[in-house]
């Protein structure tokens, strides 16, 4: 059985019981744009004592709040009970909660496309709030006053970002004024909701529209304020004919859509730096070294907003290679093999592409790297480890420095294919290292 019926089977078991209860939400919402819902979440007027009799497996996730899972066949579905929400004090969480009815219940919420309710009975759409009305002129807008609605949770400033994103919708004006007003609030989240959140406008249809209403709301400042240092920050015309690097990054990002959050984090970050190195040299501007301080900007940035250690390695990676592509063409045959390995090089790969395409438009580099990442995956797996550090002392080498130098001399020579088997390194340590007195 799919989703939709379960969720249909869950609501008539409510009906069944003698309650009240709907779809709602983000479910309502997708289906009247014609896109499949994702999830099917409900609203009902049974308690959460009620739904815990009636259904046979459920969590409390928030029973204080009134939201009880339901699972059925293995997937769980959000039932909640219609509630009406007392002052928020904490930016999160209201003070008091009790039950009420679906009027109440649509008051308070977020904004007025996730206000809507499925009568599954008839398929007719419950609106009290004028939420059809906002998905047909797609208008993100406040469920009542804006001020009010951000205030009772701060996270809706970025989540009004975030729908806008997702839906390509505008942002209604009072709203848009009320995020600029408030957006210092947003500090006061978690950096973990904020991750949450700003991984979802970046891996958007639209990250670069996202980007740039962060920084308009000045949201971006409180959580990213080395994104707004790129502004203004000039870079040679014969490379970058687009503008500063605020407007790069804008035109990288302009190219992703629905893109892996790694490769979407490094595309932002990839000359991060460029502020902090900028030199108006005599032949032109150059930033030196902004690939070493980009990478290690973007772990700052990372350890700051919670990522993994995992994502933020790879994002740090995007960062620090994205320059080696302009060396491609004179790289030896093992550099570039170690190149071609380093780890999601694919990521690589794109970024670069969008890069390209976000400055000069030259693709060269491009089309030899995918070239050769194409015939580097069909090779099979070079041998390793040929010679050991117990081969090189029973050489006579003390093991230090020497061991790094011969043992990566060694795999430059696999790599280059001038080395084929175990005898053949032995033989080549022997000649370029033993027979020399290097011991």
């Amino acid at each position: 059985m799919n989703k939709e019926k379960l969720g249909r089977k869950i609501v008539e078991n409510l009906h069944r019981a003698g309650f009240e209860a709907y779809f709602a939400g983000g479910c309502v919402r997708d289906r009247e744009r014609g896109v499949a819902p994702k999830d099917y979440d409900i609203a009902t007027s049974a308690t959460p004592d009620q739904i815990t009799q009636l259904f046979s497996k459920t969590v409390p996730v928030g029973a204080a709040f009134g939201v009880i899972l339901v699972i059925e066949e293995e997937f769980p579905f959000e039932v909640a009970t219609f509630r009406k929400e007392g002052a928020y004090q904490d930016g999160r969480h209201p003070n008091q909660v009790s039950f009420s009815t679906v009027e109440e219940d649509a008051k308070r919420r977020d904004f007025t496309v996730n206000g809507l309710y499925l009568d599954v009975r008839n398929n007719q759409v419950i609106d009290l709030v004028g939420g059809r009305e906002d998905l047909q002129k797609k208008i993100i807008r406040t469920i009542g006053d804006p001020e009010k609605r951000f205030l009772e949770d701060h996270l809706r400033l970025m989540r009004a970002i975030r729908f806008a994103v997702q839906l390509g919708f505008e942002i209604e004006s009072a709203t848009f004024e009320a995020i600029k007003k408030h957006a210092n609030k947003i500090s006061l989240i978690s950096a973990e909701r904020i991750r949450d959140e700003f991984s979802k406008i970046l891996t958007s249809p639209q990250p670069a529209r996202g980007v740039r209403l962060l920084d308009e709301t000045g949201l971006a400042k409180e959580f990213l304020p080395e994104l707004s240092k790129m502004k203004g920050v000039e870079q040679p015309m014969q490379y970058h004919p687009e503008g500063d690097v605020f407007v790069h990054t804008l035109l990288l990002l302009d190219g992703l859509k629905n893109a892996e959050l790694e490769l979407a984090m490094g595309a932002l970050l990839h000359d991060v730096a460029k502020p902090n190195t900028f030199q108006r040299a005599p032949d032109r501007i150059r930033f030196h070294g902004h690939d070493v301080l980009g990478a290690q900007m973007a772990r700052e940035i990372c350890k700051r907003l919670c990522f993994s250690n995992d994502q933020t390695e790879l994002i740090a990676s995007l960062v620090l290679e994205h320059l080696r592509f302009k060396d491609i063409f004179n790289m030896r045959v093992s550099t570039l093999k170690r190149f071609l390995s380093l780890p999601r090089f694919d990521l690589h790969l794109e970024q670069h592409r969008l890069d390209c395409l976000a400055s000069h438009g030259n693709l060269d580099a491009y089309q030899f790297a995918k070239n050769s990442y194409e015939e580097f995956l069909k090779e099979p797996p070079p041998p390793s480890k040929l010679v050991t550090g117990e081969d090189l002392k029973r050489f006579g080498f003390v093991p230090g420095p020497i061991f790094t130098e011969i043992l990566r001399d060694v795999e430059d020579q696999v790599l280059e294919g001038t080395i084929k088997d175990r005898d053949g390194a032995l033989d080549y340590v022997k000649q370029k290292f033993v027979n020399k007195g290097r011991p």
